[in-house]
């Protein structure tokens, strides 16, 4: 494996009920936006990326003295509270009433939540321990457009690092592991 300097992880959030949120480029956005501030603000390191419809899949790493769980939890509370904003300002969104009623549902029915839920409790944190799960995830994440028939070759998904790995530029900067 090529010498990784941080602990790295596979990582998976996933929207409440697997609602389908991001169909939508504004809100995909929020979300590239929030990691790339992560990146240059909170010491995220990005290796891999995809967003789907209604999860986002990601191997990362952090700086010293951050703890992974920390940062997943501060960046989807950000993101719950910008893209639920969004559909609220979104006078275009057709889905809004749906929307936000299963998000006001699904805090009502969570002792711990005010307001509305948008993420679904934990992250699903694996920690990559050798170069074989590595590329195994970096595999799986890249080919998940694909799987879903949404492109045809896995560096044409926009939403994902795969074109950082074809030498296409990507909407987030990676650490491309050869």
């Amino acid at each position: 494996m090529p010498a990784l300097t941080r602990n790295i992880y596979f990582t998976t959030s996933t929207v409440v009920d697997w609602m389908d949120v991001f169909t939508r480029p504004l809100y995909k956005h929020i979300m590239v936006d929030s990691l790339k501030y992560c990146q240059a603000n909170k010491g995220l390191d990005v290796y891999a990326w995809v967003l789907m419809s209604n999860h986002l899949h990601m191997i990362v790493g952090t700086e010293e003295g951050v703890a992974i769980g920390d940062m997943l939890r501060d960046f989807k509370k950000f993101t719950s509270k910008s893209i639920i904003k969004a559909i609220m300002e979104n006078i275009q969104e057709s889905r809004k009433d749906w929307l936000i009623g299963r998000f006001g549902f699904r805090a009502a029915n969570d002792k711990k939540i005010t307001g509305f839920k948008f993420w679904q409790d934990g992250n699903h944190i694996e920690q990559i321990d050798s170069y074989e799960f590595f590329r195994q995830k970096l595999e799986y994440i890249h080919h998940n457009p694909v799987k879903q028939e949404i492109v045809e070759r896995p560096e044409d998904y926009l939403y994902s690092s795969a074109r950082n790995y074809a030498g296409l530029d990507g909407l987030l900067n990676v650490i491309v592991v050869r």
